[in-house]
């Protein structure tokens, strides 16, 4: 009888990390669209609420530790168990590290409304925020439902994303060599479109850490990696 109520407190506490997971990968992804609807609309007044946001979902992390630390010591738990603790940590992590993201976003918004929009590269950005928005949703789909194929796939998908990323750096490389006035605002444009970029990879992560969840390990293979901007070299003319 008294192992029954162990294994039920501990239903429990794995129950209230899931939890705090879904709420933070909630937060995560709308904080991610509205900062790139901020950016898209020039709306300061959205950006400064994603700014302010940020502070939830780094109360929820740290709740995440504390909570994760007591359930380790109290509960002591083993083999799948313990892999379950370690997961939502390593999870919660990945998403702070998303609403940072967004936050930064979401500042360079507020310097980036003051300046001339700069080609079609703001719609190239929320083109690849909507492909990773997309990608959180089915990553959290993937640990709440236990679906290893799911989380794979969200992990094949970030090829996409880097693609976009190294097609708008090149763009905004050219819109700086064509005229020098837009050096400033393709600068904040770079940082914005790689900010979204890191985005995929954290959750690329959360992908990886949901199939060790599952299978008990981290997938083998080499996972698919496009983003040439550090190669990148456009001469003048």
């Amino acid at each position: 009888m008294e192992n029954d109520h162990i294994v039920s407190s501990f239903d429990d506490d794995l129950s209230r990390l899931d939890s705090i997971i879904a709420e933070m990968g909630g937060l995560a992804e709308r904080q991610l669209a509205d900062a790139v609807d901020a950016l898209t609309r020039r709306d300061v007044a959205l950006a400064e609420q994603v700014i302010e946001a940020d502070e939830r979902i780094d109360q929820l992390e740290e709740e995440i530790d504390n909570f994760t630390i007591q359930v380790l010591a109290l509960r002591q738990p083993m083999a799948d168990d313990l892999r379950a603790v370690v997961v939502a940590l390593k999870i919660a992590s990945n998403l702070e590290r998303i609403g940072d993201y967004a936050k930064n976003v979401a500042k360079r918004t507020l310097t980036l409304s003051h300046m001339e929009p700069v080609g079609n590269a703001t719609s190239t950005i929320q083109r690849m925020a909507r492909q990773v928005q997309s990608m959180i949703k089915n990553v959290l789909d993937s640990y709440g439902g236990h679906d290893l194929a799911k989380a794979d796939d969200v992990r094949m998908r970030d090829e996409e994303v880097d693609l976009m990323h190294t097609s708008l750096f090149r763009e905004l490389l050219t819109y700086m060599l064509e005229d020098p006035r837009n050096i400033t605002a393709c600068t904040h444009l770079l940082f914005v479109a790689k900010n979204v970029e890191r985005v995929g990879d954290h959750v690329t992560s959360i992908a990886e850490n949901v199939h060790f969840l599952i299978s008990g390990e981290m997938p083998t293979d080499e996972r698919p990696k496009s983003d040439l901007s550090s190669q990148t070299v456009l001469e003048e003319g």
